[in-house]
């Protein structure tokens, strides 16, 4: 929120309920007017755009400054025609005059050279559905380190007061670069590293000071502590967001075209239980002040200070915006499948509750797909038919003809993670011994410890059990299965029981397996499409440089 958007919503409070009650009275058409004030609105926006000399500054064909009107109400969020609060004629003016000789501005709405007039008529609580348009900017050939200039969009209609809002361009400005990362050769979980942590003022100016910030996911931490750095940890909720984050203020100049390395080194401890988890760093300019509030509601470190120390000459082909790496790489985990075992008489209902587990010792984090879900089939036992089939599971057919069911297990996935998938089945007809099958894919997963155990049994009616003369019977329980030829290399036998169901254990991650076909993607590098193993795995490829902002994640570590 832009600090015109703040003070509207302090003025509105000010109004209190008598404005309110006087708006509703009103009705929609001419409702400003039958205010005692002015109907207040703020034009909304990015304030301030840096334009970078040794880049395109984003998406040439994506606006840098997003022009809305925030309206007072409540915002519309049903179906059918969204509801005007004010109705009348109001027009904007986008002045960029001020850019004149310092950079190039392309602006929406009617623009004769760098002047812009919008017209507009309704207006609806909120901003989603007040857009005006975006302004570009570019540099043009007169464009300087150092330039500034700035654009005044202003507003004016019958009944309405209009905050206005100013965008202030700069070119050149201090633009901070950071050393890039390469994957610690070997690094076994548990351990520690020391990335060669480092930072160029690509800039056409001086920095006066820069701000470190350093990420690391659930299985990461920072042990060291240093006075003028702080730390968040944010431990609980979805497995997705829990993280480590530290930062630390360097209010020492960074001279453009200069590089600096870190005096001391800075280590990330890994967990045993870590594996593919993400680790990132990356400098930006510390604003004017900024030091004094960085560390508000944070741990602040108690040692010496964390300072910069110039290097010598750089290439800048070794920075880059953000660094980050995906690690360890070595870790594994063992999931496993258990199966049941359950007798009843013709006609008889039982339950046949399917086990899954990770065994660890690491979790499965899928950070990079977000969390999407990988799966595993279940197939009846012949003589009986699914009358209940657990929420995540959902029909399909396997090997192309034989029907069942896949079921998904949403992902991060803890290193102790134990579910259950309760099946209920009729006996239709007493089939002594008769099998189904639960299995994960055939795949290749270099990080599965154990494949022999992906292969479970729904025995029902095995010979001696009560039953299998078609009299008697009981809910069944879980029991171990025998092999049968051709079903893989284990006998995929286990207790069957788990005390988490599927989003407990899996931490609340995000990811149904809705379309019945995907399976551990992302860091993991498992993709299953129809039951069918592809391996996606890139193990060459484990450092990841991303070069788009990562939006910015709460979080709090030792430092």
């Amino acid at each position: 929120m832009t600090q015109q958007a703040r003070r509207l919503r302090a003025r509105l409070a000010a109004l209190g309920a008598v404005g309110a009650t006087a708006l509703a009275a009103a009705g929609v058409q001419g409702a400003a007017h039958a205010a005692d004030a002015p109907f207040p609105v703020v034009i909304t926006g990015e304030d301030r755009v840096d334009l970078s000399l040794h880049s395109d500054n984003g998406d040439p064909t994506e606006p840098q400054v997003d022009l809305r009107l925030d309206v007072p109400g409540e915002e519309f969020e049903g179906d059918g025609e969204v509801p005007a609060v004010y109705r009348g004629e109001y027009t904007i003016r986008i002045d960029a005059r001020g850019l004149k000789g310092v950079a190039k501005a392309d602006l929406p709405c009617d623009a004769d050279g760098l002047v812009a007039v919008c017209s507009g008529y309704d207006l609806y609580a909120g901003t989603t559905y007040n857009r005006l348009g975006g302004i570009r900017l570019d540099l043009t050939d007169d464009s300087e380190a150092g330039d500034t200039g700035s654009i005044v969009v202003t507003g004016e209609g019958e009944g309405l007061e209009f905050t206005p809002l100013t965008v202030d361009v700069r070119v050149g400005g201090p633009e901070l670069l950071n050393r890039a990362l390469t994957l610690p050769k070997d690094l076994k979980a548990g351990e520690t590293f020391e990335p060669p942590l480092g930072v160029m003022n690509v800039g056409g100016v001086p920095s006066e000071g820069a701000v470190l910030r350093l990420y690391g996911s659930r299985g990461l931490s920072f042990p060291d502590d240093f006075g003028n750095c702080s730390s968040t940890v944010v431990d609980t909720g979805p497995l997705l967001r829990q993280h480590t984050e530290v930062l630390c203020a360097f209010p020492d100049t960074l001279e453009a075209g200069a590089a600096y390395t870190l005096a001391d080194p800075v280590r990330v401890k890994t967990a045993d239980f870590a594996l593919h988890d993400i680790f990132s760093s990356s400098f930006r300019p510390l604003e004017p002040g900024e030091e004094k509030t960085l560390h508000e509601g944070r741990r602040q470190g108690s040692g010496p200070d964390l300072t910069l120390e110039r290097a010598g000459d750089a290439d800048p082909a070794q920075y880059t915006r953000y660094a980050e790496l995906d690690l360890p790489t070595t870790n594994t985990y063992d999931l496993e499948l258990t199966g049941a075992s359950a007798s009843g008489a013709a006609g008889d209902t039982v339950t046949a509750e399917i086990g899954f587990a990770n065994n660890g010792p690491a979790w499965i984090s899928a950070l990079r797909s977000g969390g999407e879900p990988f799966s595993f089939t279940v197939v009846a036992p012949e003589g009986s038919t699914v009358t209940s089939a657990p929420e995540k599971c959902r029909t399909i057919t396997v090997d192309g003809s034989v029907p069942g069911y896949r079921c998904s297990v949403a992902t991060p996935l803890l290193e102790d993670a134990r579910l259950t998938f309760p099946f209920e089945l009729r006996v239709d007809e007493v089939v002594e011994g008769a099998r189904g099958r639960v299995a994960m894919p055939e795949w290749d997963n270099p990080f599965d410890s154990d494949p022999s155990n992906d292969v479970a049994w729904i025995v029902l009616n095995a010979p001696g059990e009560p039953g299998d003369d078609g009299t008697g019977g009981s809910d069944g329980g879980p029991s171990d299965g025998p092999s049968a030829p051709g079903a893989g290399d284990g006998d995929g036998s286990g207790d069957g029981t788990g005390t988490d169901d599927a989003d407990s254990a899996s931490g609340g991650g995000a990811g149904d397996d809705a379309d019945g076909g995907l399976a551990l993607t992302g860091a993991q590098g498992v993709g299953l499409l129809g039951g069918a193993a592809v391996l996606a795995l890139g193990l060459g490829a484990a450092v990841v440089v991303y070069q788009r902002r990562r939006a910015g994640r709460d979080g709090e570590a030792a430092v």
